[in-house]
């Protein structure tokens, strides 16, 4: 490598990358200086989406990205999957280019929108994915079916998928993203579309996954659902980058402080504010009551209400993350095994109930004699069936010889 092409890669335009010394086991995304500048059918710029952003996404961590519409959160991301190139910058996934085939098999994405083959059940739209990533069979069995359970689909897997809902689309399309058990999991909007309960089943999954080590970059609008599970952030505007860090960092108020107590008498709140008003002006002390948000008070009263709960052919909620997911051996939880086991436990049962011969004979309807006669080789042998009146009698044997007799004999 030459001088010029060093000093190239270490300008301030382009940044620069960690030293092999440096730390690298824990950095899984790394991006310097990336720009994007979409260009019209003449080559002239046209729009400058993502302007000279630095960042770096470490192991186990949950990294959104924020901003408004059009800020270059979206574009961001597909330059991190390869399916866009950037203008100038560059960027590290595992440390090799976005469009290496090998890392792209340690990602799973979950786009805006979810384009599926809509005449595909849910069943046979992981089972379909599970294949690209070259999935054994009976992984992608076991998968489908922890995965169907985790995002509430068991009891729609035999619907097409283009009879869902946008919600239920959007929890077969977050199924499709972790089927093969990715290393970097990127969701765009993850919960858009989702009821309050999904919404909080998608924010464990996405707790649970970084608990296990996995990278999340997490893009989404709604600010409450990354406050819950984001450790840093990154605010776009403008396709630049105006803040970055943790969130106790950006949202820690320094001039302030919070004392929660539990409900005191008045006589003694009175003795605490007779000793602040001392050093602070009365205009600055407030006093409320602590509330719970709105979404702890909905899965409250979801919670008591799902003991009478019926039965959907829509999603339903309260399940677990898949096993595989969890880093957990997998169960044998299979649709065909559970009912090899039913069976099982079905047949030892009936071997201890009393056979259908003790309880109750069943009665003989069956005319053996008249059976025995149809079977018999010689029906001149058997004996007569057939009532008195019809039997043919001795004397009519005798008539119709003598007939046949002078009907044969010659005239003298």
């Amino acid at each position: 490598m030459t001088a010029a092409t060093l000093e190239k890669l270490q300008s301030p335009e382009r940044g620069t990358f960690p030293s092999p010394a440096a730390d690298s086991r824990e950095t899984v995304v790394s991006v310097r200086g990336l720009t994007k500048v979409f260009k019209d059918f003449w080559g002239r710029p046209k729009a400058r989406a993502v302007d000279n952003v630095d960042f770096d996404v470490r192991r186990g961590e949950v990294f959104g990205l924020l901003g408004p519409n059009g800020s270059g959160k979206s574009t961001t991301v597909k330059m991190l999957l390869g399916l866009l190139y950037p203008t100038k910058g560059q960027i590290e996934v595992f440390h090799h280019s976005p469009r290496h085939v090998a890392t792209k098999s340690r990602i799973g994405y979950l786009p805006e929108e979810s384009y599926l083959y809509r005449y595909l059940n849910s069943n046979e739209t992981l089972d379909f994915f599970g294949n690209l990533f070259a999935l054994p069979k009976k992984d992608r069995i076991q998968r489908s079916e922890q995965l169907l359970e985790m995002v509430g689909l068991d009891k729609a897997r035999r619907r097409q998928v283009g009879e869902f809902s946008k919600g239920m689309q959007r929890r077969i399309g977050l199924a499709q993203a972790l089927i093969n058990d990715p290393d970097l999991v990127i969701l765009d909007e993850p919960t858009s579309g989702l009821d309050p309960i999904g919404c909080r089943e998608v924010k464990d999954l996405i707790l649970a996954l970084a608990a296990r080590g996995k990278t999340i970059i997490l893009s989404s609008h709604l600010l409450a659902d990354v406050e819950d599970v984001c450790d840093r952030v990154v605010i776009y505007y403008g396709g630049k980058i105006r803040a970055m860090g943790t969130l106790k960092e950006l949202l820690a108020t320094p001039d302030a402080m919070r004392i929660t107590t539990p409900l005191l008498p008045r006589e003694t709140t009175e003795r605490i504010l007779e000793i602040i008003r001392k050093d602070v002006v009365e205009e600055k002390i407030r006093i409320d009551t602590p509330t719970q948000n709105l979404e702890g008070y909905f899965l409250g009263v979801v919670n008591q209400a799902r003991q009478t709960e019926a039965e959907t052919s829509g999603a339903t909620s309260g399940h677990r993350v898949a096993a595989y997911l969890r880093g957990e051996a997998e169960e044998p939880s299979s649709r065909t095994e559970r009912v090899l086991t039913r069976l099982t436990t079905a047949s030892v049962s009936e071997s201890k109930q009393p056979s259908v011969e003790q309880t109750a004979k069943p009665v003989d309807t069956v005319d053996h004699d008249k059976l025995a006669s149809f079977a018999t080789a010689n029906p001149a042998s058997a004996p007569a069936a057939q009532p008195e009146s019809s039997a043919p009698k001795k004397a009519d044997f005798d008539k119709a010889n003598e007939k046949l007799s002078s009907l044969v004999e010659k005239p003298k």
